[in-house]
């Protein structure tokens, strides 16, 4: 069985091309033409043990929501495809991530019902060029387009870096977790028998 997709969304603001593999872990290839953006999805990819391709052309002179979200949303669509009918998976995953000063938990529900809920407060509204209010934006965009029920849940810090950073990888950690095969789990983890 091969766990992987392609999804490919173009509209008049944004062109976005996502790939994933679940099942091997491969440098990712990321390029958005947002620099902390790109680190954070190279982040997800290492730390989810996935390989993780994006290629994504937005409307950067406007601003970096659009082609954020937009990203979130093919990934979540992949994700989605990648994952087939779920027979096998453990289906939750949760990571708390430490990073210097910040801790971060999350936790993830491969539950066929999107949402999210993100209680981190920033002390600054800008990383780099990346406005930190986009971090939550691709999370809801991604939990929605994944049908995935996820928490995220900063439990200490104080440098916005640390702290954003630390939400990503918690994210792919919890995910790595959530998508891996369990040899116990017969069919879909359910008692619904299907996710």
């Amino acid at each position: 069985m091969t766990r992987t997709a392609t999804i490919e969304r173009a509209t008049r603001e944004t062109r976005i091309e996502v790939f994933c593999d679940l099942d091997t872990a491969a440098d990712s290839e990321v390029a958005t033409g947002i620099p902390f953006f790109d680190h954070m999805l190279d982040a997800l990819g290492r730390h989810g043990l996935m390989t993780l391709r994006v290629a994504a052309e937005g409307d950067l002179a406007v601003d970096a929501h659009h082609t954020v979200e937009d990203v979130g949303i093919c990934l979540g669509q992949a994700f989605a495809e990648a994952l087939g009918d779920k027979a096998g998976i453990r289906r939750y995953g949760s990571a708390a991530i430490p990073m210097d000063e910040a801790l971060v938990l999350a936790a993830i529900d491969v539950s066929g019902r999107g949402g999210l809920t993100y209680d981190v407060e920033l002390p600054i509204e800008f990383i780099g060029t990346f406005e930190t209010s986009l971090a939550r934006e691709f999370m809801a965009a991604f939990a929605q387009n994944a049908g995935v029920t996820l928490h995220v849940h900063k439990l200490a810090g104080a440098n916005a870096h640390h702290i954003v950073e630390a939400a990503f990888k918690a994210l792919a950690r919890a995910l790595a977790e959530a998508v891996g095969i369990d040899p116990r789990v017969s069919g879909v983890p359910s008692t619904k028998g299907a996710l």
